[in-house]
């Protein structure tokens, strides 16, 4: 956690327990400076963060000051109930959708209440994306000793592209950069790399997150293609008739043959899961190949 988001997420933690009450004042940014031994920039950061979740705001002549109804009211639900709704509300809206103060609309709760069960909106993305890993776990009757290596690593591939054909933020959320720690995820490397049992550890890792970051790479395009079609009104079947004259213009210049061979194809097929499917294909076909390079263990 960012040292800001760190900051701020205990003093949400003091408003929940009403220290500072509602109307009253919080510390200023030269006071969290002195009190956290932070630059200007970290503070600021700190009041921005309070203010955008709806906890605190600006009253002219006094500073910053607790929201009203910032304070909880003993209605706030279990965790596992403000995860559910949270990845609700993502389901429909994305992630962009989701925020501390619409999640707490939804739970009719007020904004405070959240802070009780997740300290900010990354930990709460932690905690949805491995509710969501937990609900889909590798396929507990397969094993690469019985099936093999690939039907298995195909088999989480496939799984992983469900759900994200069901939760479309839920590829936004994955980084293979700066992973957050879910264990439930980790649970599906780990799963992966013992379907490549025989290769040294660190051909292993890279084979599984290669597999996985395909996956994700892919489904990235996912929530992109729910919100231009929700934004437009028109599907992808939709959207491309009603660029065809501009396609026609651009392929009348003859500089494309090729895509307009394929354009113009009686049998032309493209969308996200046949992508999805002829891609997955060649990278398994590319480590089998590895695999066959002497580095799969010799069968008893």
């Amino acid at each position: 956690m960012s040292v800001y988001r760190r900051i701020a997420a205990e003093i949400a933690a003091g408003i929940a327990a009403g220290e500072p009450a509602p109307g009253e004042r919080i510390m200023s940014t030269r006071q969290i400076m002195t009190t956290y031994g932070v630059a200007m920039a970290t503070a600021s950061r700190v009041i921005a963060h309070l203010r955008d979740e709806g906890l605190v705001r600006a009253k002219p002549g006094v500073g910053t000051v607790v929201a009203i109804g910032a304070l909880p009211d003993g209605t706030a639900p279990d965790r596992d109930r403000v995860v559910r709704t949270a990845i609700t509300i993502a389901d429909a809206e994305g992630l962009t959708g989701l925020s501390m103060r619409r999640l707490a609309g939804e739970l009719r709760i007020p904004t405070m209440s959240v802070y009780r069960h997740v300290a900010d909106k990354e930990e709460l993305v932690l905690l949805m994306m491995d509710k969501v890993m937990a609900a889909n776990p590798p396929p507990p009757r397969m094993s690469p000793e019985r099936d093999g290596w690939r039907a298995c690593v195909e088999a989480l591939a496939r799984l992983q592209w469900s759900m994200y054909r069901r939760h479309p933020w839920l590829a936004q959320a994955v980084s293979f950069t700066r992973p957050l720690l879910a264990p439930h995820a980790m649970a599906h490397t780990e799963w992966t790399m013992r379907s490549f049992e025989g290769l040294d550890p660190d051909t292993q890792f890279r084979a599984a997150v290669t597999v996985a970051n395909y996956v994700r790479g892919t489904a990235v395009n996912l929530e992109e293609e729910a919100q231009a079609e929700q934004e437009s009104g028109l599907s992808d079947t939709e959207w491309l008739d009603s660029q065809r004259q501009r396609l026609a213009a651009v392929l009348a210049t003859g500089e494309l043959p090729l895509m307009a061979r394929f354009i113009a194809s009686d049998d032309r097929e493209f969308d996200l899961d046949i992508l999805f499917d002829f891609g997955l294909r060649r990278l398994l076909d590319g480590l089998e190949t590895l695999l066959d390079q002497g580095l799969r263990p010799t069968p008893p």
